[in-house]
């Protein structure tokens, strides 16, 4: 095994290759025959640890072994990797070097490990590569990662040759893209130093458009905003606001997964994490996938100044904002900077009270996009209420039950929205034993 991996070129110094590089250890003290029979059984199983923590985070299953190295070539990005997900195949002599690469990878994946079961007494590497993984909920593991891995794991195991291999993976950078930014749908800053800038949100909802009754102008307005983004054409930054529980949050994780297929990212940023903005910017602009970023719930008093990087980032700035990052932001208030009477009656100390003004509502003229989303009438809650309610097979309650039930849910729970709807409607089904 030593030999193979270190003959490799492209892939050569991966940073998710930790398990490989300590299996390649093991086997050199293991070929040299100067080890301790205990200690290395000892770092074996160390591996394996490693290798079933992995599989539990990205529900790997079957052969544990060859979805990790398909894990690898999946996450390492290089020059070659980022080409490969531009445009896919190229000409030129890296090519040599990535179907040397490749080559290796397939003599990996038919490793014989049975010599080092003999001599140690184990077993633990043919039982990883017939693996067969405790059930669990989807949220439990990355499925956005999980299911290209091992699909690229069995194109590789089918594989008949190095150019049928170098195919297989090229297309998957094209298909799919690689990293964290191809696999993944969605990131968010890093609260720790150790950990990398933007990380990944491993478990995201699963809502669709559909899934969002009502409202059916605001989706046609956003969708088409976000259509014309993936396609690459002009697009607007987007602001959804609204009474609180309207489905303006929901609308977001639904645009995500309705166009992550066609490479849509979403970052979800904070307001005390403005002043990473240019950062973050700066990091993805140059990615092969559209990114937005998101700001949930958005709003600032009138003491907070973080807004001022936003305007910067959106229009104004020395460097133009990327044609790959557009900003989505909800907010509970239409104009996101808190407004006193005293602003506009000139009973404050500023002398300039229109240019206050001003600088106040011209945040949120920065979003081409405006979307209201308001309280539905008694009527569209009652709609929304039991065409809800028919989503659940365990509510056998007749329709005037429902909305005899509802009224009063309503006047106890905050009035009509479509999130106290959701809410009434969870409690019917939790009720049912």
């Amino acid at each position: 095994m030593e030999n193979l991996v270190s003959n490799l070129i492209i892939y050569r110094n991966s940073n998710v290759g930790g398990i490989l590089d300590e299996l390649t250890a093991i086997f050199a003290k293991y070929h040299s025959g100067d080890y301790d029979s205990n200690k290395l059984r000892g770092e074996i199983l160390d591996v394996i640890h490693d290798l079933l923590q992995l599989a539990t985070k990205y529900g790997f299953n079957d052969n544990l072994w060859h979805n990790y190295l398909a894990y690898i070539i999946a996450m390492t990005e290089t020059p070659f990797t980022l080409v490969c997900e531009k445009v896919g195949v190229t000409e030129g002599t890296v090519n040599v070097f990535a179907k040397n690469d490749f080559h290796i990878f397939k003599q990996l994946f038919n490793y014989d490990f049975s010599p080092i079961e003999k001599d140690l007494h184990l077993n633990c590497f043919s039982l990883i590569q017939n693996y067969q993984s405790v059930s669990k909920a989807e949220r439990i593991f990355n499925k956005s990662v999980s299911e290209k891995v091992q699909k690229l794991s069995k194109q590789i195991e089918n594989a008949k040759d190095d150019d049928e291999l170098y195919q297989v993976i090229t297309t998957f950078y094209k298909d799919y893209g690689v990293g964290k930014y191809g696999l993944n749908k969605a990131f968010r800053l890093s609260d720790s130093l150790d950990e990398e800038f933007l990380i990944p949100i491993t478990n995201t909802s699963n809502v669709m458009l559909d899934d969002l009754i009502g409202y059916e102008e605001q989706k046609k307005e956003l969708t088409a905003n976000t259509e014309a983004f993936v396609a690459r054409r002009k697009a607007n930054n987007v602001l959804l606001y609204g009474d609180a529980g309207t489905g303006k949050s929901t609308s977001i994780k639904a645009i995500l997964n309705q166009y992550y297929p066609q490479g849509l990212r979403i970052i979800e940023v904070y307001k005390h994490q403005f002043k990473y903005l240019s950062k973050i910017i700066s990091e993805i602009k140059n990615r092969n996938y559209r990114f937005i970023i998101y700001m949930d719930d958005l709003s600032f008093e009138e003491f907070e100044t973080d807004y001022k990087y936003l305007k910067a980032i959106i229009e104004g700035g020395l460097e133009p904002r990327p044609e790959n990052v557009l900003i989505y932001a909800t907010s509970n208030r239409r104009h996101l900077i808190r407004e006193t009477w005293s602003d506009r009656d000139g009973n404050g100390e500023d002398i300039h009270r229109n240019d206050t003004i001003q600088e106040k509502l011209s945040l949120s003229a920065r979003f081409g996009v405006t979307i209201g989303y308001y309280k539905p009438t008694k009527k569209e809650y009652m709609e929304i209420v039991t065409e809800l309610a028919k989503r659940y097979p365990e509510i056998t309650l007749s329709e005037a039950e429902i909305t005899r039930q509802a009224n009063i849910w309503m006047v106890n729970h905050g009035g009509a929205s479509g999130r106290s709807a959701q809410q009434f409607v969870d409690y019917l089904s939790g009720l049912v034993k």
